[in-house]
């Protein structure tokens, strides 16, 4: 259960006179200083500078030919197509434009670009901003392999139930998997509909199946090929990983008859990572959590400036505010998963 000096509702799904009344204190405060205007200048460059490097890796690929130096370029692709997916997360939150069609035409270009279905995956996204760490309603604590909570950890049967067991250890491994998971949900999404604008999501993912396989397959022999796609899919899995964990694994989760009020499950289920511009660029942002859940459509790049005024909004009112290191974030998360796992690994637990 969450717990907070902000009183949680007293019934499930309200929101207590006083939270509005803070939280639009809060959304004055940041509109005051500018913070929820778009930020076209940035994006645009941030666009452009991502498609040249693109283009440069690219070209280096044809360049290289068949050699196993392509293990490097393999690489700096993991790189690109996190930095490609963070662009589509901003798109999805209209952050990029002011109108929705906008934006998702942005977003599913990209998702195409990487090979995944913008629409499976802002379906699968809304609902976690809406219900961040609740046990029953966030699809990010909804996954087979690991347990997120102890509940979940005594459901687990099977494979599952032995990877849930050795979940810590197995957790940066089972990211190799990331990125095929993302391609074959993405497939399945549109395959079985239910998705918006269903045949433009499939031929966007079949051109980059074509696209990605004939590249691969035309410039490097088979075994380079395998090895390619092995290092680039495996390690791009990582970095989606690494990027997305840190914000919310191992904080408080709640489930249905203690869901706290808007304010407090978004501060509260959050985690921000200290760092400077260098972690600003690897995380995409998302190192922002806070802030960002707080303010989903405020671009990436007033996030920064945005910081010290939810911290300090959170001081004054007694809010707990969540941040650390990021190789302490991981800590964190492994011991968590750690923690939730233990009844598996108690003496006499099947």
């Amino acid at each position: 259960m969450v717990t907070s000096s902000v009183t949680p509702p007293t019934k499930v799904g309200a929101e207590t006179t006083a939270s509005r009344k803070e939280f639009g204190a809060l959304v004055r405060l940041v509109r005051g200083a500018g913070l929820l205007e778009r930020r076209y200048g940035y994006y645009a460059v941030k666009i452009a500078l991502t498609a040249l490097a693109l283009a440069a890796g690219c070209l280096v690929f044809v360049l290289v030919g068949d050699s196993w130096w392509q293990l490097v370029t393999a690489v700096f692709f993991a790189v690109m197509f996190t930095q490609i997916a963070f662009l589509g997360h901003d798109a999805g939150h209209n952050q990029i434009f002011r109108t929705g069609p906008a934006n998702d035409r942005v977003g599913r270009m990209l998702g195409g670009i990487v090979g995944i279905s913008y629409g499976w995956w802002m379906g699968k996204h809304t609902r976690h901003h809406a219900n961040p760490n609740h046990e029953d309603e966030d699809p990010d604590l909804d996954i087979p392999l690991l347990a997120f909570t102890r509940g979940q950890s005594r459901d687990r049967s099977g494979l599952v139930r032995w990877t849930a067991k050795h979940q810590a250890a197995l957790f940066f491994p089972l990211l190799l998997l990331e990125g095929l998971n993302l391609h074959w949900a993405g497939v399945e999404a549109a395959w079985r509909g239910g998705i918006a604008a269903r045949r433009t999501e499939a031929v966007l993912l079949l051109v980059h199946a074509a696209v990605y396989l004939a590249a691969v397959f035309v410039v490097l022999s088979p075994p380079v090929a395998i090895a390619f796609i092995a290092v680039h899919q495996g390690l791009w899995g990582v970095y989606m990983g690494c990027s997305f964990a840190p914000g919310h694994k191992g904080m408080p989760t709640y489930a249905r008859e203690t869901r706290p009020d808007f304010l407090t499950r978004q501060i509260l289920t959050s985690r921000n990572v200290r760092g400077g511009r260098c972690v600003d660029f690897a995380l995409g942002g998302l190192n922002y959590q806070i802030e960002h859940h707080l303010f989903p459509g405020m671009p990436r790049a007033n996030l920064r400036r945005a910081q010290p005024l939810v911290r300090a909004f959170c001081t004054d009112r007694g809010i707990e505010y969540a941040e650390c290191g990021l190789f302490t974030t991981y800590r964190h998360v492994l011991n968590h998963l750690h923690d939730v796992s233990a009844p598996l690994r108690a003496r006499g637990a099947a």
